[in-house]
């Protein structure tokens, strides 16, 4: 049996992404943590919240993000050298496959210090 092809809804609701914004243990510390997918559609949330963060360290928590796409990934980069540009520290925790996977093919993986955790990153750091 074969499923029903998917249908266009415009209903439907688009890929939607919530950016919390937390300090950190240390110091001027901000965590972003990313609660969706960081993609075409939620990229402008979380451009705005990397713009609205003046910490000494930037740090960006993937476990709640379900996928990123070409887009998101120009977004992370973008936020890493606006971060290096401000000789501010960034890191980014809680990768899952997907985000490996990606970070693994576009040849960026050495580009960003990567963690396990929140917690790691902010030992890490210092």
């Amino acid at each position: 049996m074969r499923a029903a092809p998917f249908r266009y809804n415009p209903a439907m609701p688009l890929d939607y992404v919530d950016v919390v914004t937390s300090a950190g243990e240390r110091g001027s510390q901000t965590v972003l943590r990313l609660m969706g997918p960081l993609s075409a559609y939620t990229v402008f949330e979380f451009q705005d919240a990397v713009r609205a963060n003046a910490s000494d360290v930037l740090i960006i928590d993937f476990s709640a993000a379900s996928h990123i796409d070409s887009a998101g990934l120009g977004a992370l980069v973008g936020a890493y050298v606006g971060a290096k540009r401000a000789r501010r520290k960034f890191a980014i925790v809680g990768l899952n496959d997907q985000v490996k996977t990606l970070l693994g093919m576009t040849h960026l993986a050495d580009l960003f210090p990567t963690y396990a955790s929140v917690r790691d990153a902010e030992i890490g750091i210092f």
